[in-house]
């Protein structure tokens, strides 16, 4: 290993020693100071996030191979922000959440800085091996997180049915990595197209179609597509709230950064492209079309959250599928995807960081309990209003910048059937979301309740989330141009 090897990878050396720490620190304070332990770990976690970040500063944009099996570039550097963004917000939502419902929080933080650095070794594989390694170690660390509460029958239920749908998804994906060695000879994303695009490949086509549908069961359980989505309603419902807040946002973006830099990377020559194209196409139509219906029938806020989750996984799928070449075009695809993803991560962060706000005051998780929020909680109820427009695309919100652009490359590539589909959808997802409006702040509540209390690390999550939901719709451009800069070093692959 180079020394520049150890400067492109310090980010993720520091997560792991940041990890480790909170752990000893854990350790050592478990019996000596129990009530302080629990209200510094949180912003020593914090703390090793924010240095992991300045660790991405001497890597800077640079677009270079890093240990063989990673590679250091602007895609990679927007997804690993995006992860320290993600898991910094989990952990404010987390800090009054954990303190009232387990004594053992310490082993929690680790988690989260653990499942930061998966993901970071994630969205710079280029390799298949070291895409397999990072998403299983995604996945169990997302498995304990999701069972945290071993008393909570829920907790249990939801990190086991998570469990075995995951262990099923990785083991048919690894089936379908190996059908494209045996095609190919070889795991790495550069040789892949290269291999697929030989006369010699072509004896061996008959193995890549089976290979992308195989690939596409790994890559969709992360991302909550159809028909890989069954584990997330029961997931998303009984794991702790500000875990289902990492999974619908940080693990779901995880997911499509894999996706894209395998099928762009690796299968992104012009007769393989197609296969998949098509394939994902169908995939967006039901994802969205099937959790926007399903959501219409939820009673339970965070299962309501999880179908929506599932349909805006379909509204993102078309970014991918609509994707050209020309890094010059205002709408590239790619960069409607990570527009998407930011503004959908601040978005469903702030909405789950309300719901966490009204189940610590009350207890409470059905969307009736809702009634009369506004007389309560003013502000929680206006924050609410604000995450749920962004949800459904109103301007001038970072859902809308999302749409907008994922929706302006289906209409450059003229996919209208696609578009047409997505905008009905849109008008459905409208619904339920101003449903939840609707009892906020024009039903009365069965009894008044008292005034609803926010601690103050989720008060700091709540503020965020908010103004740059607000600030995404309102100034575009700095987010437009570093999402198209990120997303040219994946748009060059398909030249």
């Amino acid at each position: 290993m180079r020394a520049s090897d150890l400067i492109h990878l310090l980010p993720e050396l520091i997560l792991l020693g940041g990890a480790a720490l909170v752990l000893l620190l854990d350790i050592v304070w478990l019996r000596r100071a129990e009530e302080r332990r629990r209200q510094l770990l949180p912003y020593v976690a914090l703390g090793v996030l924010l240095v992991a970040a300045l660790g991405l500063i001497p890597g800077g944009g640079d677009n270079v191979s890093v240990a063989t099996m990673l590679v250091f570039d602007p895609f990679a550097l927007f997804f690993k922000v995006f992860a320290l963004l993600a898991v910094a917000l989990i952990v404010l939502l987390a800090t009054p959440y954990m303190q009232t419902r387990t004594p053992f929080s310490g082993e929690f933080y680790a988690l989260l800085l653990a499942t930061a650095l998966a993901i970071c070794l994630a969205v710079s594989a280029s390799n298949l091996v070291m895409i397999y390694l990072s998403m299983e170690f995604l996945s169990i660390t997302s498995y304990v997180l999701a069972g945290y509460f071993r008393q909570d029958r829920k907790s249990g239920e939801a990190a086991l049915k998570y469990f075995l749908y995951g262990a099923t998804a990785s083991a048919v994906m690894l089936y379908g990595m190996s059908l494209l060695y045996g095609a190919t000879g070889t795991t790495d994303l550069a040789g892949l197209v290269a291999g697929l695009s030989s006369g010699a490949a072509g004896q061996s086509a008959w193995l890549v179609t089976p290979a992308i549908i195989l690939l596409l069961a790994g890559f969709g359980f992360k991302a909550s597509l159809v028909p890989f989505h069954q584990w997330a309603p029961d997931t998303y419902e009984g794991a702790p709230t500000p875990v289902t807040a990492f999974l619908s946002t940080a693990s779901k973006a995880t997911g499509f950064a894999i996706l894209m830099r395998v099928f762009l990377v690796g299968m992104g020559a012009a007769s393989m492209a197609s296969q998949w194209i098509s394939l994902l196409v169908a995939l967006s139509v039901v994802t969205m079309t099937l959790g926007n219906l399903t959501a219409l029938r939820q009673t339970n806020i965070k299962r309501l959250l999880a179908y929506s989750s599932i349909a805006q996984a379909g509204y993102i799928l078309i970014g991918v599928v609509a994707v050209v070449s020309d890094s010059t075009r205002i709408f590239t695809g790619i960069n409607g995807v990570l527009i998407y993803l930011l503004a959908y991560l601040f978005t469903n962060v702030g909405a789950f960081a309300v719901v966490t706000a009204i189940e610590d005051a009350t207890g409470k998780l059905e969307i009736k309990d809702y009634s009369g929020l506004v007389r309560r909680s003013p502000w929680l109820a206006g924050l609410l209003f604000i995450f749920l427009i962004s949800l459904t695309g109103v301007p001038p919100t970072g859902g809308f910048l999302g749409k907008f652009f994922v929706f302006g490359a289906a209409v450059q590539t003229r996919m209208w059937v696609l578009l047409a589909i997505a905008a009905v959808n849109s008008v459905v997802a409208a619904f339920y979301y101003l449903n939840i409006v609707r009892y906020m702040f024009f039903v009365p509540a069965a009894e008044e309740g008292e005034p609803i209390r926010v601690g103050r690390p989720l008060q700091g999550a709540l503020a965020i989330t908010a103004v740059v939901t607000v600030l995404l719709g309102l100034i575009p451009g700095p987010v437009i141009l570093w999402a198209s800069e990120s997303a040219r070093s994946l748009l060059l692959a398909l030249r």
